[in-house]
Parts: C-alpha cells; sequence; structure tokens
C-alpha cells in the first residue's frame, strides 16, 4: 500500500478566520484514510504569490480559492493548473469570470426558474473613444426610462448587471426615483429588476458541493447582523425547494461554493441574486453559522482530494436545456435537473465518504470552538475590521453566537 500526501492549498486575499480554523482542525483531525491501493494523509498550505514558469508543477489536490475573483497574477496560475496538471478549484475560473448576473438571469429564466421581470439599459457614461461617438450617433435608440419603469411596476431594484457586495444597488419606489438613480449609476451597465413584493421571507442558501445550508437573512440589519441566528424558519418542502435551486443553479455553471438569495411570495420562491461564486465566509458576517462553513470546506476539499475527483473544466448545457425543453410542470423539471446536479456532485458517494471518513468531524469542530485558539481567530478578524474601541465589544459579540451554537449543536447530536 503506498502512502501518499495529498496537498490542499488555501488561495487567500484579506481571509483571517476561517483559514486559522480550517488548518488548526485539520491537524487535529490527523487524517489517514485508505481509498483503493493508497493511504492518504493531508497538509493544508497557503499558496504564495510569486514569479512562476508555465510548465512549473503544481503539487495541490484542491485550491480552495478566494482571491482569484480580483487577483488576476493568482487566477492565472490556477487557470495554468487546472490546464497543465489538473488542479481542481474552488471554484473554476473560468466560470467565475464570464458568469455574471446577466447570464444567469438568463439561463436560469431559460429553465423556467420564477426569475422576476429584468431590464438592462446603457450606461448614462463612457469612457470616450475613438469610435465611441459615431457608433452611438448610427445606433444607439432613445428610449424613455419612465416607461420601462411602468412596464416593470413599482417598486423595483436598480443594479449592476454584474454586480456584487450590494454594490450600486438602489430600491425604486417612484419614477423620480429611478431617473435619479440611472444619473447616478456613471458607467456601470445596469439592470432593473421587478421586486418581489411584499415577501414573506428572505434566505440566502449558500451551497457548498452538495452541502447546503439556508439562512434567514435581513438586508436591511448592519453588516455582523443580516444572517440571523439558528436554523432558517421555513417548511420541510421550502427546504426541499431551495436544496434544488440552489444545487442546479450551482451544477449548471459548474461552481463549486455559491451562495443564492430567494424571496417567498404566496408559496413560491423566486431566486433574485445568485451570481455569487465567491461567498462571504468570515465570522464577523456569519457568525453563529461560521462553523458550518469551516466543516463544509473541510469535507469537500478532503472528499475532492482523497478521491481524485476531476474539475469540470467546459460548460454542459444541454441536458439543462433538453429537460428545459420537455412538456414537463415546474416541479417535474425541477426534479429533473436537481436529478443533473447530484449526478454532478456525486452527493451519495459523497455522503457516505463522510459517514465513513469524517465521521469525528463534528465533534472535534464543537471543541475547538470552545478553545482559546478559536477565540483568537475571531479576535484576529474583529481587530482587522473593526475600529480600536469596537474590538472588545464585537470579539464578545460574534464568541457569544458561537457558543449559542455550540449548544445547538449539542442538543442535536444528542437527539441522534
Amino acid at each position: 500500500m503506498a502512502k501518499v500526501t495529498k496537498y490542499i492549498g488555501l488561495s487567500l486575499g484579506a481571509d483571517i478566520c476561517w483559514p486559522l480554523c480550517f488548518e488548526a482542525i485539520m491537524k487535529q483531525l490527523d487524517l489517514s484514510i485508505k481509498v483503493g491501493k493508497n493511504q492518504f494523509s493531508f497538509e493544508v498550505e497557503r499558496v504564495s504569490i510569486e514569479p512562476y514558469n508555465l510548465r512549473q508543477g503544481c503539487k495541490y489536490s484542491v485550491v480552495l480559492d478566494r482571491l482569484t475573483h480580483w487577483y488576476h497574477t493568482s487566477r492565472e496560475w490556477i487557470k495554468k493548473s487546472v490546464i497543465m496538471d489538473d488542479l481542481y478549484v474552488l471554484n473554476n475560473p473560468w466560470a467565475v469570470q464570464s458568469m455574471e448576473k446577466q447570464t444567469t438571469y438568463c439561463a436560469m429564466m431559460r429553465l423556467g426558474l420564477p426569475i422576476p421581470d429584468t431590464w438592462m439599459i446603457p450606461p448614462k457614461a463612457y469612457d470616450r473613444t475613438d469610435d465611441l461617438e459615431p457608433t452611438l450617433k448610427r445606433y444607439a435608440k432613445l428610449f424613455d426610462l419612465g416607461s420601462i419603469g411602468e412596464d416593470l411596476g413599482y417598486p423595483h431594484f436598480m443594479k449592476p448587471y454584474d454586480g456584487g457586495g450590494w454594490r450600486g444597488v438602489s430600491r425604486i419606489d417612484n419614477e423620480e426615483q429611478l431617473r435619479s438613480s440611472y444619473e447616478e449609476s456613471g458607467k456601470f451597465i445596469m439592470h432593473v429588476q421587478k421586486a418581489v413584493n411584499p415577501f414573506e421571507s428572505f434566505v440566502r442558501c449558500i451551497g457548498l458541493g452538495p452541502q447546503v445550508k439556508m439562512l434567514d437573512y435581513d438586508p436591511s440589519a448592519p453588516l455582523h447582523a443580516r444572517y440571523q441566528p439558528g436554523p432558517a424558519n421555513i417548511t420541510e418542502a421550502d427546504r426541499k425547494r431551495l436544496r434544488a435551486i440552489t444545487l442546479i443553479i450551482n451544477s449548471f455553471f459548474a461552481w463549486d461554493f455559491n451562495s443564492c438569495e430567494s424571496l417567498s411570495q404566496n408559496g413560491e420562491w423566486y431566486p433574485i441574486d445568485f451570481a455569487n461564486p465567491c461567498p462571504d465566509s468570515q465570522v464577523t458576517s456569519l457568525n453563529w453559522h461560521f462553523p458550518w462553513i469551516v466543516k463544509a470546506n473541510i469535507r469537500w476539499a478532503v472528499y475532492v482530494a482523497a478521491t481524485g475527483r476531476k474539475i469540470r473544466m467546459n460548460q454542459n448545457w444541454k441536458p439543462y436545456f433538453d429537460i428545459a425543453a420537455q412538456d414537463m410542470s415546474y416541479e417535474e423539471k425541477l426534479e429533473a435537473y436537481e436529478a443533473l446536479a447530484d449526478k454532478h456532485f456525486e452527493t451519495k458517494k459523497f455522503e457516505v465518504f463522510c459517514e465513513k471518513h469524517l465521521s469525528e468531524l463534528d465533534q472535534i469542530t464543537w471543541e475547538f470552538f470552545g478553545t482559546d485558539y478559536a477565540h483568537d481567530a475571531v479576535r484576529q478578524k474583529v481587530i482587522a475590521l473593526f475600529p480600536a474601541h469596537e474590538v472588545e465589544q464585537f470579539t464578545a459579540y460574534f464568541w457569544k453566537r458561537i457558543q449559542e451554537w455550540r449548544a445547538w449543536d449539542q442538543e442535536e447530536r444528542a437527539k441522534k
């Protein structure tokens, strides 16, 4: 039997808390997993930024990437390593690069998901180029923004077609606000999207491989309090529907890690924002839910490394479009799409693997989040984000939330 070390790389930017926790729990797990004729151990390393030869090999089996959606040097190293060394990366860099909100809305509309009506409008301002003036003079049609607002109805939302992090998002309640927001939008290409109004629930689902976490979300709250503590207050039928929507979107775009925001109205769930393939993973926003993201990363990274799972480099949308073209109900289509998603993520195989090889993870994580080391990881992240006079206050706040999770988690595991 060959003893093989599998390397897990962390490609990081400003991340502090979750990598510290990931590394510490992996060290405590001290895994030795037999798969086939090999006995695998695991090492976690942080990926450095440095010059490299394009023929230089890559020792990592999987890289958890939190950087390359905006830092191009690391993105190109990852793309090179996928092409030349079969690196598995969360997420596929080409899919992240090219799949903005516009693409995701259109694709899910074609699959029949209830995406709210959305318009794209040209930017208010431009960078001047030699060809711009004749192009706009010949082909840019004058349009009445007010009539678009009337077509959508009020309220609706204006937001960049490729935006993230609530950048440039505004709620529009009347034509005056619509025109004012457009005047202020500058060079952004904007969407205006019909609001789901009123809505009953706002749930954000985080998908990581076949794992889906559902969180009640309050966008009007301060950043540190938007994710509400405790399990999402929804029915089992809602959970099934939201799991399907999340995994369908993620498998369609070949995203291992993504979040999907949905609003409920009259028994239906409307996905409104789901091009988020680098979701927030910090304790300073997730608080109560933070231990879950650490565990989910460990499970999927270890599974990918140990089983030699191959990254899907190219999109394969035809099976989804074939289902979309059939004379089936929405529920029947969702069931068929979800089957494709579970096949893509190897859900059953993953669950068996975790039960066999990662059965101690829950207890070790529970114990870890009661340690001084975990407390210091939380404090380091707070120091990085909050002014000095608020560090102790917010360290205590987030630590209290984690201890509340530990109490809940202990009760839940005792029931099993």
